[in-house]
């Protein structure tokens, strides 16, 4: 009698804990559920206020995606980060793709520009675990190209991104598509590069300051060591920003119709056709004109380290001053001498590049109107730790950081 007692108990006891079981693992599975549909994604975003923060706080592990929509492709950043409680977080992988062309090619064709768009936000959903897709912000930037478009045909674009991006599982908020001014170039390069050199991380590390040159424009963008920059700058060359509990002063400035593309037309008088003579006299004489009063020399740049980007890199791989693809050091005067001695050989023979001539000869003047003298060293480099220097790294720090702040 009392072995059936013990029995009864034993078989009550099992299916209690049976039960307890199954209740546990359905929770668990409800809970671990990742957004799959594109209207619970977007309710969860947009009527819950989801914060990304709270979101986050426990994860040590968490990723950005960044689109650059430039003038001749869109490309995708996807950033892998980890991050111990208030440090600074570190980025331990970076996966990127390029589709060409830009979406402003598809101006009278919104429909299409949605093609590339979905190719590469297959991409993020190999890349970022399915868990963490809710979680993860999603971000377009354009530049240039859809910068010069028309303001109609450009918001159209950017509508249909943003209809895209909201059918996704991933994290979108209102402002996830949006056009870049150069200044926000700027300062999103600036963080990428000194967040790739170490100084974000070290307030006693000097930070860098960076160089862009473009086709259309030309950035510039430090941090001042004196208040005498910031007093004696002009409007709008200065800017403040909020980042990982820090705030950064920094001086700034786009001088658009300054990229090399844009300059060559303004040195020619406005027609795309032969170069200037391929004397460095004659050349020069032409870029100086162009040049006068339209850059604001900031005086603490010569005390400063810079790197340089872009045209500037591209011109100094083309006449062997840096190696192509790990880059390397040098001076405005080695930029003038490759100036004098690519016009003097092409007095005798015109060669493939008819523009270096000028090109060069812009650059060495041009650096020298933002204020650095010949001996200044700039680093070059399109890549440190294998890692992009571009802008979207910043951008993304950034977006990140604000999303933390909400």
């Amino acid at each position: 009698m009392e072995a059936m007692k013990i029995s009864k108990r034993f078989f009550a006891f099992g299916i209690l804990a049976c039960i307890a079981i199954y209740v546990a693992y359905i929770k668990w599975h409800l809970d671990s559920k990742p957004v799959m549909g594109a209207t619970e994604g977007v309710a969860e975003s947009r009527g819950d206020k989801l914060n990304h923060q709270a979101l986050t706080t426990d994860l040590s592990v968490f990723y950005g995606i960044m689109f650059d929509a430039g003038s001749t492709g869109t490309r995708i950043h996807i950033f892998k980060f980890t991050q111990q409680p208030k440090e600074t977080p570190k980025l331990t992988h970076e996966t990127f793709k390029a589709l060409k062309p830009g979406l402003s090619a598809y101006a009278d064709d919104v429909e299409k520009s949605g093609q590339g768009i979905k190719e590469l936000l297959e991409v993020a959903k190999k890349e970022v675990p399915m868990e963490l897709w809710k979680f993860t912000p999603l971000v377009l930037k354009a530049t240039a190209g859809l910068r010069l478009l028309p303001g109609e045909k450009a918001q159209k674009l950017l509508d249909k991104v943003k209809e895209i991006f909201q059918a996704s599982p991933f994290f979108v908020r209102d402002n996830c598509v949006s056009i870049m001014n150069g200044t926000d170039e700027g300062i999103s390069a600036w963080i990428t590069i000194n967040f790739l050199t170490g100084s974000l991380d070290d307030p006693q590390k000097r930070s860098v300051g960076m160089l862009d040159l473009g086709g259309g424009s030309t950035q510039i963008t430090f941090l001042p060591r004196t208040e005498a920059t910031l007093q004696t700058s002009p409007a709008g060359h200065t800017t403040s920003f909020q980042m990982f509990n820090n705030t950064y002063k920094l001086y700034s400035y786009s001088y658009l119709g300054l990229g090399l593309m844009s300059a060559r037309l303004a040195i020619l008088g406005g027609v795309e056709g032969k170069p200037c003579e391929p004397l460095y006299e004659s050349c020069s004489n032409k870029v100086a004109k162009m040049l006068y009063k339209k850059v604001h020399k900031a005086e603490e740049v010569k005390d400063l380290d810079f790197y340089t980007f872009s045209y500037y890199y591209d011109r100094a791989a083309e006449v062997g001053l840096i190696d192509k693809e790990k880059g390397g050091t040098l001076t405005v005067g080695d930029f003038e001498i490759a100036a004098k001695y690519v016009c003097k050989t092409m007095e005798i023979s015109p060669g493939s590049s008819p523009f270096l001539c000028m090109d060069l000869t812009y650059i060495t003047f041009l650096l020298q109107e933002l204020g650095f003298p010949k001996s200044q060293v700039f680093k070059l480099a399109r890549k440190i730790d294998n890692v992009e220097t571009s802008w979207a790294l910043g951008a993304t720090f950034h977006y990140i950081d604000s999303l933390n702040r909400l």
